[in-house]
């Protein structure tokens, strides 16, 4: 065939001449054949069991789903393979998620897989996700209901197996943070046919005792199947009814169950749970030590302020204190006296010398005085009256003469001129 027949289109044995952009390159048609079921088909789930499975270095995935009747070409990328929760192995059945395309180099019709479950966890995955949806339709999810946990719980309830490993790290993080509260372990299975009653029991009995504070509902990791019991509708309903506040750790960070969505709050581990229940005993200890720093300060401050107060008061006090001011008045009085008594020892003292000038201007003039010099006094002894010439007696007349010592009776013998 020449180059002049790529021109050509054969209707009825009869050439026809084929315009030039009516003709596909190999690419081209790969190409919007790719387009066309990526955009017609979009995204679907399909179930097979894996052939031909191939997991070079590059980290992706390769393999083929198949059923009785066909099989299906399938890539799942790095990025996506990393968060698959197994690791696929051959004849296993799977459920994929995910786009179909074409890829072009080869024009090989594929599954571009998103997701991929195992075909038992496929169908745990929906009841999950039908349970979800119905519960959170009747309110148990809602925000709104979530309490707040206790900022310095007393008794911490752990619900949990006894024997696994997150008891050891729940009791390990509680002694450490917060050794003060005491913990009540509610033994259960967590896994199994009989994890789902003994659950929804100790949640029940620990509310109906009321001994804690707060519970750890908890478990460590594993697969869909081994965590299933907290995605019973009724540890679910027990959660929710649960007058105490419940804290889940279940599983690892990327495990999320029912019981989590229902509880009050979620932590992504055991160990977190106990984080999230337990406070910060050094940093409490650290914070009351500031606080007490702060209170001892501020009373000294307070003290003192008293005491300046009261010293204030107290001189105030004294001032006008009745003690002082009769003090005061004592010391008046006490100076008053002794005024009073120069004074009059003053004024007796003139008296007595006045006394003594009189008296000695009155010995002066006393006729005592005059008869301590020799004098005498002379009275009529008939009538006592005062003698004082020698005419006022007759001869023989008798008369008394007082001297200065003792007195005298005698008579006129004569009288004289």
């Amino acid at each position: 065939m020449s180059d002049q027949s790529n021109e050509l289109s054969v209707t009825g044995g009869v050439a026809a001449p084929v315009p030039p952009h009516a003709i596909y390159s190999v690419s081209r048609l790969n190409r919007e054949v790719r387009l066309l079921l990526e955009s017609g088909v979009g995204v679907v789930w399909v179930q097979g069991e894996i052939s031909n499975l191939a997991r070079p270095s590059s980290g992706h995935w390769y393999f083929s789903l198949k059923d009785r009747d066909a099989q299906l070409r399938c890539a799942m990328f790095r990025a996506r393979a990393s968060h698959c929760r197994f690791t696929p192995r051959e004849g296993q059945a799977v459920i994929a998620y995910g786009r179909v395309s074409l890829y072009e180099p080869r024009g090989d019709y594929q599954l571009l897989v998103e997701h991929l479950d195992d075909a038992g966890v496929g169908a745990l995955q929906r009841a999950f996700d039908e349970l979800k949806a119905r519960l959170a339709a009747e309110g148990l999810f809602a925000t709104e209901r979530k309490r707040p946990l206790p900022l310095v719980p007393r008794r911490i309830g752990v619900i949990t197996s006894p024997t696994g490993a997150a008891i050891r790290d729940v009791l390990h993080i509680l002694a450490r943070r917060f050794p003060a509260a005491a913990v009540l372990v509610y033994p259960v299975p967590v896994q199994g046919v009989a994890a789902a009653p003994a659950i929804v029991a100790a949640l029940d009995l620990a509310a109906a005792r009321a001994e804690c504070d707060v519970l750890i509902l908890t478990r460590g990791g594993g697969s869909l199947e081994d965590l299933w019991a907290f995605n019973d509708e009724r540890v679910a309903r027990a959660v929710h009814r649960c007058a105490i506040p419940v804290v889940t750790g279940i599983g690892h960070e990327i495990d999320f169950t029912i019981a989590d969505f229902v509880a009050d709050v979620r932590a992504p581990t055991p160990s977190g749970a106990a984080e999230l229940v337990a406070p910060d005993g050094r940093a409490w200890l650290q914070r009351l030590s500031q606080l007490a720093a702060r209170f001892a300060a501020g009373v000294r401050r307070q003290l003192q302020h008293e005491h300046t107060r009261y010293a204030a008061l107290s001189r105030r006090l004294q001032q006008a204190h009745p003690g002082a001011r009769l003090a005061q008045y004592s010391q008046r009085l006490d100076e008053l006296e002794g005024r009073l008594q120069f004074a009059l020892q003053a004024g007796l003292a003139r008296q007595v010398a006045r006394l003594e000038s009189a008296a000695r201007a009155l010995q002066a003039v006393s006729p005592l005085a005059t008869l301590g010099r020799g004098f005498a006094v002379i009275t009529r002894a008939a009538d006592g009256a005062l003698v004082t010439s020698a005419e006022q007696l007759q001869v023989g007349e008798s008369f008394d003469a007082r001297l200065a010592n003792g007195s005298l009776r005698a008579a006129v013998l004569t009288r004289g001129s």
